[in-house]
């Protein structure tokens, strides 16, 4: 986001570091390629990221990545939102991190 890094609310994301973070990062890549991205950021950070929800022409990233078994929802911070788009084999393969239970 205009060279800032930034951290879908809600989203509880495998770590880059496991094989599920880089298939994640990798659907994330592809799906992203040729679209245009807008976020409305909470002005809160998280580490060196901001915080917010993005879209891809008009569609939540969010819900897109959850919905593709990529990721999962982070309660905590989306208040279940995304709860319903999870996959089962995104809940069976993805350890939920723990701040999001």
């Amino acid at each position: 986001m205009g060279g800032k890094p930034v951290r879908l609310q809600g989203v509880d994301a495998p770590e880059l570091n496991t094989r599920s973070g880089k298939d994640s990062r990798r659907w994330m890549v592809n799906y992203l390629a040729g679209k245009s991205v807008e976020c409305q950021l909470t002005g809160e950070r998280s580490y060196d990221r901001w915080i917010g929800v993005c879209y891809a022409e008009g569609v939540d990233i969010g819900a897109a990545v959850i919905s593709a078994g990529h990721a999962l929802d982070c309660r905590r911070h989306s208040g279940g939102k995304y709860r319903h788009l999870e996959t089962r084999a995104a809940k069976s393969r993805i350890r939920r991190a723990d701040y999001c239970r």
